[in-house]
């Protein structure tokens, strides 16, 4: 027990740092979450939701475990020097040979440290064994890379070694970490997953999720033509692109606001009108906003209000999010809902 102790105190700085960022990265990643697990379930269950957060700590701890500490000071590993890989398979025979039971607590510490991983794959991601085995692979060859390579030429040495049995070993984890999940699957079955037709009555947290997904779209649509242009132009010389009466800072943003105001009135008005309700970040967590049939007056009125509101809110008066979400609250449905 005192081996093992000994050991593991070695990482726990890397797992400090790993708490650390977790809070941080969890409320960077709570949109993109909330939209794969709408995506996948068409609901938020606990388990599934808790079950991700924890999926974006062990990323992070796997992370930290391979890559940190980060060289620093003005010698040492990965500034002044490199550490050989180690191209030899089946080499951990040797350690084990020469440094005892540590070399398998380092050997036993590369396996059981991507059963997560693994287990990831085939309950949270519902992947096939082959395809959960294969991303352990890719995770693994990616991690030894950056290792060997002194993060991808951030330091001009390797300041870790790059070892293929490491690679052999986490594989071997992630391929035990889909069993488990496989036999867990035995006993508790995982949720069912989400039905084709969207719901009509989607809560005020899937509507809002559903609205960055289609914001994004539109910050997309703005930024990625004239970026495009602009590279274009520098790379065959010309001058930036500039309006007549217009200064070079002046025709950008009046670009990227004319892209963004197509964009936004394709997705959140013309896409929905022949999608039955469903935005393209709609149609992704499965939801329509038209939460009952209507006649076409009422129909286009029903819209107008709609985009008034979104507009109004996303770039008038923020502040009305909160009477929205009051409203929802006692409603369980929109204003413009109440339209016939």
């Amino acid at each position: 027990m005192g081996a093992i102790k000994h050991f593991l105190g070695n990482y726990s700085e890397n797992f400090a740092a790993a708490l650390i960022l977790w809070p941080m990265a969890s409320f960077v990643l709570t949109l993109p979450i909330l939209a794969y697990l709408y995506h996948r379930d068409g609901r938020l269950r606990f388990g599934s939701f808790a079950g991700t957060y924890l999926t974006v700590l062990y990323v992070l701890g796997l992370g930290c475990f391979t890559l940190y500490p980060l060289p620093s000071g003005d010698a040492g590993p990965g500034i002044t020097y490199g550490i050989p890989p180690q191209w030899a398979p089946l080499n951990f025979v040797n350690d084990i040979a020469k440094d005892g039971l540590r070399a398998v607590f380092q050997l036993a510490f590369n396996v059981v440290f991507f059963v997560p991983l693994g287990f990831i794959a085939g309950r949270l991601l519902r992947l096939r064994f082959a395809s959960s085995v294969l991303i352990g692979l890719a995770v693994s060859a990616f991690i030894e890379t950056a290792q060997l390579t002194g993060l991808f030429g951030v330091y001009p040495y390797a300041y870790r070694c790059c070892d293929v049995d490491d690679i052999a070993a986490n594989t071997l984890g992630a391929a035990l970490g889909w069993l488990c999940s496989w036999l867990l699957g035995r006993v508790v079955p995982p949720g069912k997953l989400a039905e084709a037709e969207p719901t009509d009555r989607p809560g005020f947290v899937r509507r809002c999720v559903a609205l960055w997904l289609d914001l994004v779209i539109v910050w997309l649509a703005a930024v990625v033509p004239y970026g495009v242009v602009a590279l274009g132009l520098e790379a065959v010389g010309a001058s930036a692109l500039q309006l007549p009466g217009l200064t070079a800072a002046q025709t950008v943003d009046a670009v990227m606001g004319a892209c963004a105001v197509v964009a936004f009135v394709l997705v959140e008005l013309i896409i929905p009108w022949t999608h039955d309700g469903s935005t393209p970040g709609g149609a992704f967590v499965r939801m329509t906003f038209e939460t009952h049939p209507r006649t076409t007056g009422y129909r286009a009125l029903f819209y107008l209000v709609r985009t008034a509101t979104l507009v109004a809110t996303l770039f008038v008066w923020p502040w009305l999010v909160l009477p929205l979400l009051l409203f929802y609250l006692v409603k369980r449905e929109m204003p413009y809902d109440l339209i016939p």
